[in-house]
């Protein structure tokens, strides 16, 4: 488990443009295999207009770990800064919140920073999230957008530091909507019983139309001493 809030991976913050009285649903269910025995599985709601979004959750392992959890998102659109101000609740008392910006236009640079009660937490995001995040992004390649950032935990003297590059390739025409995600991280630090770890993690997902599907493999998962695999599919609507 991981003290930690919802920072997610900096992703455009200013959504497509849309009629910001529709709501349009998100449903994921996830499965998760550690080398160390352990299952477990989650189902996440999320409900967003075009600058607004929430979302309920529900974890649970073999070991018989459960959490539900709660959050909310709101876009801010100031020209050439953009952000997501976040926070979320979580049964067993969590508390978090994060704040993640753009600064440019096509080409951009992101700044992260977030922060939490420190009550136990188990970490979906899979990065240290009281943390600091800088990076940098472009969407001037047509139909794609490239992100480069860093992370590492500024408060609990862990060490822990993630670096990712991710590719994001929209497909097809208008009515063949597809689109490719490649996410590769490399991240180091402090396990929680002191080891110092170093490890990489690969996610690739496929969206079709309403329909996505994403897997992933994840050495030192939440700087543990497992390795996970976790695969996601669910829809839009």
């Amino acid at each position: 488990m991981s003290a930690s809030t919802t920072q997610a991976n900096p992703a455009p913050p200013v959504a497509e443009a849309s009629d910001d009285s529709k709501i349009s649903f998100k449903l994921t269910p996830s499965w998760y295999r550690l080398d160390d025995g352990t299952r477990a599985g989650d189902v996440n709601l999320r409900a967003n207009t075009e600058t607004q979004t929430a979302w309920l959750g529900y974890y649970r392992d073999k070991t018989d770990f459960s959490q539900t959890r709660a959050g909310y998102e709101n876009k801010l659109d100031g020209g050439w800064i953009r952000a997501v101000l976040s926070a979320q609740v979580a049964s067993g008392g969590f508390i978090g919140g994060s704040v993640t910006s753009e600064i440019g236009g096509e080409t951009y640079g992101i700044l992260g920073f977030g922060r939490t009660n420190l009550r136990d937490y188990y970490n979906l995001n899979f990065d240290p999230n009281d943390a600091i995040t800088v990076g940098v992004g472009t969407r001037a390649i047509a139909d794609t957008e490239l992100t480069l950032f860093h992370l590492w935990d500024d408060r609990l003297h862990t060490r822990q530091r993630v670096t990712h590059a991710i590719i994001r390739h929209k497909l097809g025409d208008e009515n063949n909507k597809q689109r490719f995600t490649l996410d590769v991280s490399r991240k180091s630090g402090l396990t929680s019983d002191d080891n110092f770890v170093r490890g990489y993690a690969v996610s690739v997902a496929y969206d079709f139309k309403r329909y996505f599907v994403r897997i992933a493999r994840d050495e030192y998962v939440n700087f543990s001493p497992a390795t996970q695999w976790r695969i996601s599919a669910g829809l839009r609507f």
